[in-house]
Order: structure tokens, then sequence, then C-alpha cells
């Protein structure tokens, strides 16, 4: 844990390293409120994405998301904290790029990238809380989950 006068930067019982716990107080109407991260945010998406199916009978990756600071860059990006019915990473290792040569670091997180350009659409004061989007097919893989995303300790180099 690191503090200043600003903010507290804690790791979540979710393993979500991250400002203040994920405590947040913008958007809540009573001044003494808080909104706090869903106790298990995979478990969020997947009910959700299980209640999408049984009502329109359509299978629809869902993602449970929130904004988060990043460490050497500046500004929030929104991130992917749950993940049901899509992948949540796609791993490009050991294929050829476009010269042929073999990638070797390239693990792409989809849920992120999507979580972010959704965040775009949302906005964060425009009180949208569902972006759809559509076209995703070529994804492929097997689903995911916002665990996935969690980088372990003993991989984290900020540590």
């Amino acid at each position: 844990m690191v503090r200043d006068d600003r903010v507290l930067i804690v790791e979540t019982r979710q393993g979500f390293v991250c400002a203040n716990a994920g405590v947040d107080r913008s958007n809540i109407d009573g001044p003494d409120d808080v909104c706090l991260l869903p106790i298990d945010c995979d478990a969020s998406a997947l009910a959700l994405h299980e209640r999408i199916e049984s009502l329109a009978g359509v299978r629809a990756g869902v993602l449970v998301s929130d904004t988060f600071g990043r460490a050497w860059r500046m500004g929030l990006v929104n991130v992917a904290l749950g993940v049901a019915g899509i992948p949540a990473m796609l791993d490009y290792r050991g294929r050829p790029d476009d010269f042929g040569m073999p990638l070797q670091a390239t693990v792409v997180a989809v849920a992120d990238e999507l979580a972010a350009a959704a965040e775009l659409l949302m906005g964060k004061t425009r009180r949208v809380p569902v972006v759809i989007v559509h076209g995703l097919d070529e994804l492929g893989g097997p689903p995911g989950n916002g665990q996935q995303l969690v980088r372990p300790s003993e991989l984290d180099l900020f540590r």
C-alpha cells in the first residue's frame, strides 16, 4: 500500500491494484454515499450474460468495467473488471507478424480495449449505463474472465 495526501493505492480483495480501493464518490446522489466495486466482478458479468440469453435468446458478451489510472501514463481509462461470454485476451504469441517474424509478447487485452471504447460512448457524466457493440465474431477463442487480466504478483514489475 502506498499513501500520499491525495490518493491511497491498494490491492482489493479481487486483486485489482487501484486508487482508493475502488471506492468511488462520483456520480452518487448522496453527499455521504459511496459506490463499491462488485464483490465478484466475473460473477456479476456472468449473471448479466445468462440473464440476457434467457430473456432475449442472444449470447452476448458482457463486461463489467470501471475507470483506472495507469502506471507511467496520465489520465484514466475504462478497463474490464468482469468478463463473460467473450475472450478477455487474445494471445498472438508465436503467430507470424506481417513480415513473417514470430510475435514474442503480443497478448492483447481485448476486454480492456472494448471497455475503453465503450467509455467513449458512455461518457463519465451522461448516465449511459450500457453500450452494445456488434461485429466482434472474429475474436474467436474460448470465453474468458476478468481475473485473467489481473497480473500475478510474481510478474508485477511495480511491486
